[in-house]
């Protein structure tokens, strides 16, 4: 395939930027400060990292507003990370090319696949199956009964989606993942034996969510788990039945969310977060990585710790922890000076 090239005037377009420089540069693609070398665009995300930009061998960089170095042309926007994706995306697109049905896949009865399409060897899919336009499965897919995949969406190698789950449009799963598998639910009989409870639920995942490996979605028990709109979600990843995630939330790896516990939109729950089923985490809550959350958490709070606790009370408390093993060593030695002046002043206390 011919690779990409573009002007900086249409980059600069592109990202909603401000050009200091030739306007007729053409790149032909997006690399690291250090990697990237002539022909090829880099970015800066903080001023403080001039130095790097100045040994870079880029053609042009992407900075932050403000920032001004004359010896190579400069994109200007106000948030280069996200300028820097986008123009990468622009390069690394490409369309889709529908190679038709593997004939060693397996489809079942009564399937609506499109011409669109493209699924590769060794992909099973079950009876009453709708695929959208577009759609790409990756060998070792296994798609169940009476699963609904939408448009444009991508499903790589060896995922698994159980029967009746409904995946949206532009969705984006990677190798490994296993999607509607039975919740962890059991109830204890009077000889502790542990008898399983059937989850006749199901899993809904809205347009443009991104599922990274080894994920689990567990059905819901009856009703749904539901992973809504725009949500991004890391690599190893346990969620649990008749959990709800809003909208455009992000979740990090090694996350585990127990059943019935919902989330709002725009949540971030850093990596090994632990969420406490049946609670709720309202809109804009932020926890950082390696917290436990046992309780409902109010719109905008930023939490950490375990149990969490809001981020500024706990790094007084982490300042204080650190400082213990000295506290301690004083409280003894004052213990001990005390015993030894009351001794002095009642010295007959000792004898009775």
């Amino acid at each position: 395939m011919v690779a990409k090239t573009k002007t900086l005037a249409e980059l600069s377009v592109l990202v909603d930027g401000e050009l200091t420089g030739d306007p007729e540069i053409t790149v032909r693609g997006l690399a690291d400060l250090a990697l990237a070398g002539p022909g090829e665009l880099a970015f800066l995300v903080k001023a403080a990292g001039l130095q790097k930009l100045k040994n870079s061998k880029a053609s042009a960089f992407i900075v932050p507003t403000g920032l001004t170095f004359d010896e190579k042309p400069l994109i200007k926007v106000a948030n280069p990370y996200l300028a820097a994706a986008r123009i990468q995306n622009f390069f690394q697109a490409k369309p889709f090319q529908a190679t038709g049905i593997n004939p060693k896949s397996h489809i079942g009865n009564n399937c609506d696949i499109p011409e669109e399409i493209t699924i590769g060897p060794f992909v099973c899919i079950g009876d009453r199956v709708r695929l959208g336009e577009r759609v790409t499965l990756h060998p070792g897919v296994v798609l169940g009964d009476d699963v609904e995949i939408g448009d444009d969406c991508l499903l790589y190698h060896n995922v698994t989606v159980y029967h009746s789950c409904t995946i949206g449009s532009r969705v984006i799963i990677h190798s490994g993942t296993v999607i509607g598998s039975d919740g962890f639910g059991f109830a204890t009989d009077e000889n502790n034996n542990h008898v399983k409870w059937p989850h006749i639920g199901t899993v809904q995942i809205d347009d443009d969510v991104e599922i990274g490996a080894n994920v689990t979605i567990d059905r819901g028990t009856f009703g749904k788990t539901h992973i809504m709109q725009g949500t991004k979600m890391d690599n190893l990843i346990q969620i649990g039945h008749n959990v709800k995630i809003g909208k455009n939330s992000l979740v990090v790896a090694q996350v585990g969310i127990g059943g019935s516990a919902s989330l709002g939109n725009n949540v971030v729950l850093g990596g090994q977060v632990a969420i406490k089923g049946h609670i709720h985490l309202d809109d804009g809550v932020m926890v950082a990585a390696k917290s436990g959350v046992h309780a409902n958490v109010p719109k905008g709070t930023i939490v950490s710790g375990i149990p969490a606790i809001p981020h500024k009370d706990w790094l007084k408390a982490s300042t204080i922890f650190a400082k213990l093993p000295k506290l301690y060593g004083e409280l003894l030695d004052m213990r001990q000076k005390t015993e030894k002046m009351y001794r002095k002043l009642f010295p007959d206390e000792g004898q009775k």
